[in-house]
């Protein structure tokens, strides 16, 4: 099969899987607000650069922040995908609305990344735990500026990409619930302190963001069963 034919395929298969959802090509915005105010405030036009990769480091909040991006889009009546590069993320406790992806491999990981943002079917992809090496970068840009949709990598890497984040959790920066007894029991929000650089541009700033929990796999090599029971071998697209 040419790869014409499977991007047309694909975009049928979304297209009938999420008939509400708006295709990224009728969108007139620029980018991909994150639906946290006070982060929209520090990116550039107020969101991820829409066909253009953008790169977050990991740790610091990172992924609560990205995960917070993607459900934004889905409630904006688009689509997001979640690619699990490192295989940590347990798939029967991922939330409803944003697609799961669990590749095999770290190239199958950027080559989901590489067709799902050709696909135009998508207004946010994101790549975690597969660090984009030379070319690779170059071909995440490419393939983001031919579907119009926000990539944005979760890595240290990516020189090529035209906006970089980073952030850090303050000290102290943890709201917590309490337990009946008063304890100390589950963390509800976290403040991060953010920096954002592009081409002309640089912000710092402060933001609150609530922690929504998910579990990890508990066998971190993506050869071997989770001791939940859960293979890691077939990973189909999952809401």
């Amino acid at each position: 099969m040419s790869t014409v034919s499977a991007l047309r395929d694909l975009r049928e298969l979304l297209d009938q899987r999420f008939p509400d959802a708006i295709p990224v090509p009728r969108r007139q915005g620029e980018v991909v607000a994150t639906g946290v105010a006070e982060l929209d405030e520090l990116l550039p036009n107020g969101g991820f650069p829409r066909g253009r990769l953008a790169v977050w480091a990991p740790r610091g909040g990172a992924t609560a922040v990205l995960r917070a991006a993607c459900r934004a889009a889905v409630n904006a009546g688009e689509r997001a995908v979640w690619i699990d590069g490192d295989g940590t993320v347990a798939g029967a406790f991922w939330e409803e609305g944003t697609i799961l992806i669990r590749p095999r491999s770290r190239l199958h990981a950027l080559r989901a990344a590489e067709t799902l943002l050709r696909s135009g079917g998508f207004a946010l992809v994101v790549l975690a735990g597969a660090d984009a090496e030379g070319t690779e970068n170059v071909r995440l840009s490419r393939a983001a500026h031919e579907g119009g949709g926000a990539c944005v990598a979760l890595t240290n890497g990516a020189t090529t990409s035209a906006l970089k984040a980073s952030s850090t959790i303050r000290p102290a920066g943890y709201q917590w619930r309490r337990d009946p007894r008063g304890d100390l029991a589950t963390v509800d929000a976290a403040t991060l302190d953010v920096r954002v650089t592009a081409l002309g541009w640089h912000r710092r700033g402060r933001i609150t963001i609530p922690i929504v929990r998910h579990e990890l796999r508990l066998a971190l090599d993506p050869t071997l069963p989770d001791r939940r029971g859960t293979k890691n071998g077939t990973r189909p697209l999952r809401r």
